[in-house]
């Protein structure tokens, strides 16, 4: 008879030991700091602030770059809900393409802009 509970139990220990590691590993790896985590947080601190939509495929690559990091992107949304207009943060700001920088002197930057040029246009440093 204990044959068949050990059949059970043991399958039952490893199945609960992967699921404990697994929680684990999850929480240590989302308190992790991103790599461009300072960087993202020093664009915002030198009022830099990207200007996209949802739909827009430059802005989801410019936004993808930054990784887990993107969480401090100061990023603006352009796009109302449906897709099919401007919000007026954006019309007032005169955006006409996407993704838009723009910086704290007054310019701007069009496109898919490179971290270097970030850092060159904010004194931002970059990591490493």
């Amino acid at each position: 008879m204990a044959k068949p509970k050990n059949k059970i139990i043991i399958p039952a220990i490893i199945i609960g030991l992967i699921a404990v590691a697994a929680i684990i590993y999850l929480t240590q790896s989302s308190t992790k700091p991103g790599r461009l985590d300072s960087f993202t947080q020093c664009l915002g601190q030198k009022s830099a602030a990207m200007y996209g939509t949802f739909w827009c495929s430059h802005c989801q690559n410019q936004k993808r770059l930054f990784g887990s990091s993107v969480q401090y992107l100061p990023y603006v949304e352009c796009s109302t809900p449906d897709g099919k207009g401007q919000l007026p943060v954006c019309a007032k700001k005169n955006i006409t393409g996407y993704p838009t920088w723009i910086f704290a002197d007054g310019t701007r930057l069009s496109g898919e802009v490179t971290f270097q040029a970030l850092s060159e246009k904010t004194g931002c440093q970059l990591p490493p």
